[in-house]
Formats: structure tokens, sequence, C-alpha cells
């Protein structure tokens, strides 16, 4: 069995390090469980997680049309924007909802089995990984039908939704932290989550604000959301969609690790 990190003879800092460390040696684990909670979820479903990505082919069907006619643009470039814009918008969400009660929920599992805390988040984020791939399959038929083909440039995707899942991780963490502490934080962030998305060019496009798109730049939402949508729909991200993501992650890690040092071992104390 391998060592717990809670040993006398190391800071608090150390312990914190060994826990992130430790907990993405152990993706077996967590990639298991992360499954397991689908399968579960869906048991004895004919369509299992489909269903989720159904329900989303036919939400971005109606709302194409609907706010197509609305902002009077052509429904071939703006169901591929509005379909991935949705899917992604959708993950984000979800980590952010389920990422305030990771902590809350698995308080059996954590008062009675020694694992890195970080194997609980990475499990929650694994799980709505999943289903993200699941509703992009949506994203690829529209474009199979509206003939578009972003080349190359998808690539750049990659290292978008590497940043995004990076990003997502410290946020899940640190909300994790805070909403198990204190209760009444869940509720506040499920009502800034619905704000967001309305500030949010997910189902409207940021040409729409004219001169005041430079409102755009002080939402980071909005960057991560660019850097998966832009290359799959053949753009290249602007370099402060780049510059944003990174310096959110370096900042938002840099806060999270020093607040993971100093109250991990509160957590089971709180639940």
């Amino acid at each position: 069995m391998t060592v717990v990190f809670d040993s006398s003879d190391r800071s608090e800092v150390a312990r914190a390090r060994q826990d992130l460390v430790e907990g993405a040696q152990r993706w077996a684990l967590w990639s298991k469980l992360g499954w397991q909670d689908i399968r579960k979820r869906y048991r004895r479903s004919v369509l299992g997680p489909f269903w989720l990505t159904l329900s989303m082919a036919i939400q971005v069907a109606c709302l194409g049309l609907i706010y197509g006619t609305l902002f009077k643009i052509e429904l071939d470039g703006y169901l591929p924007f509005l379909a991935i814009g949705l899917a992604t918008w959708t993950f984000i969400a979800s980590t952010l909802n389920e990422g305030c009660a990771t902590f809350i929920e698995l308080e059996p599992l954590i008062k009675n089995v020694r694992i890195p805390m970080s194997v609980h988040i990475l499990r929650i984020l694994w799980r709505n990984l999943i289903i993200y791939c699941h509703n992009i399959v949506i994203f690829v038929g529209v474009a199979i039908v509206f003939g578009i083909w972003p080349g190359a440039t998808a690539l750049l995707a990659v290292g978008g939704l590497a940043l995004l899942l990076i990003n997502a991780f410290w946020i899940m963490l640190l909300l994790g932290m805070i909403c198990t502490r204190f209760r009444d934080v869940p509720p506040i962030i499920g009502s800034l989550i619905q704000l967001l998305f309305f500030v949010t060019p997910v189902m409207w496009k940021p040409e729409l604000l004219g001169e005041r798109r430079f409102l755009m730049v002080l939402n980071p939402i909005h960057h991560l959301l660019e850097l998966v949508r832009a290359p799959l729909l053949g753009i290249a991200p602007g370099w402060e969609n780049w510059m944003v993501a990174i310096l959110v992650a370096v900042a938002g890690w840099s806060f999270t690790f020093a607040c993971f040092a100093r109250f991990r071992k509160r957590i089971a104390y709180w639940l």
C-alpha cells in the first residue's frame, strides 16, 4: 500500500504537493470511479449518457432557429457556433456546480478511506469530460451538414481544452474547500453561473456588442470558451485569449495551492 502523505516530518506545503502528485499518479483509480459514476447514473437506460446528447441536440436546433432569426444570422454560420459553444459551456457549468459539492457528496468515502483529496476532484472532472465528449458529437454532425472543415487549425483546440481543464481543476478544488466550510456558498455560485451564461457569448456572437466588444476581455470564461470553439470553427484564437487563460491558470493555481496547503487537513473535519 502507498504510504499516506500525512507525515509529521514534512511541511503542509510538501503534503499538499504530494497530494496533487499522488492524485495524478492514481489516474487508474479516478478514471475508473468517474466511469463508474456514468454507468451508475444511466443503469438500465437504452441510450445512457446519449440522452444528454439528444436533449442538447434538440436544444441547439430550437435555439438556433429562434436566435438565428432574432439576430438575423445565417444558420450555416450560427448553428456550429452555438453547438460547440453550448456543449463547452455545459461542461464549464457542470464542473463548477459539481465542484462545489465534491467533498460534501463524498463524505463517507473521505472519512473512511485515506486517499488524496485531489483524486475526488479528478474523478468529477473526468466524469464531466466524458459527458462533454458525448456532446461534441452534436457539433461534428452540424459541421458535416454545413460542410465545415477547420483543417489544421482544429489542433489548437487541444491546447485550449488543456487550459480549460487546468483552470477547471483549480476552480473545483477551491470551490470544494470553500463550500465544504461555508454551506451557503453553493446557491450563490449557482446564481453566478446563471448570470455568467447571459454575459458570456454562448448564444450570441461578440460582434453584436459593437464598440463595447472590449468588455469581453474582462470575462475569463469567454477566453476559455473561445480557445476551444474558435479552432473548431477554423479560426485561430487571438493572443489575448491565450494570455488571459494562462495568467488565470497561474494566478488561480498559486492562490488555490496556498489555500489547499493550509486547509487540506481540515476538510474531513468540516464534513
